[in-house]
């Protein structure tokens, strides 16, 4: 009697969801994003941005999601001189320096989050244009867009996607890659 009860409530809500022209579907398994976990503890003062810039990628792709303090995928570190710069040991892993006499001529969000691009697989394109997140300081000073355009986000969702063509595969490097020179160097002073 149970089970006839159970049959009758089934088809019950089935004839009032196809009524309704409500479909039902057996949702398929979501795509498990990779997660790229980011530490800042060797750039406290950089920390927030590191958590902006993550944000940034986060919302622009798919198939991956950059998390803060939950590794060492990618290691953050706050110096001194020689220019902001990414190495990239495999796709998203590496390390970013953020050099902070750069962040003080350049928006520091713009250029942790171009920094960061490197390591999940962008390289530089320094053709000036601020809405192209690569072209890193060839944009200028002025410029303080952080965000991918959406060519460099799909880029990345398709790295992380496994989705590259055999051609794309062949010309586009992701494996150990040091990215130097996006942001021009600061003047030295003369005393």
């Amino acid at each position: 009697m149970t089970s006839r009860i159970t049959r009758l409530a089934v088809a019950s809500v089935a004839t009032a969801v196809a009524t309704l022209g409500v479909t039902v579907a057996n949702p398929g398994p979501a795509s498990a994003a990779m997660t790229i976990c980011y530490n800042t503890s060797q750039a406290p003062s950089y920390a927030s941005i590191a958590n902006q810039a993550a944000s940034i990628w986060n919302n622009a792709t798919t198939n991956l999601t950059l998390s803060a303090n939950c590794g060492s995928n990618l290691r953050i570190y706050q110096i001194t001189g020689g220019g902001s710069y990414a190495i990239r040991t495999s796709l998203g892993n590496g390390r970013v320096y953020i050099d902070t006499q750069q962040a003080q001529q350049y928006s520091p969000l713009r250029i942790m989050t171009h920094e960061i691009g490197h390591i999940l697989g962008l390289p530089d394109n320094y053709n000036g244009s601020c809405a192209i997140l690569m072209s890193g300081g060839s944009a200028g000073t002025s410029c303080t867009n952080p965000y991918p355009s959406s060519a460099e986000a799909s880029r990345v969702s398709n790295l992380f996607a496994g989705t590259r063509s055999a051609t794309e595969r062949a010309t586009d490097s992701t494996g150990s890659q040091v990215f130097r020179d996006s942001w021009p160097a600061v003047p030295a002073t003369v005393g």
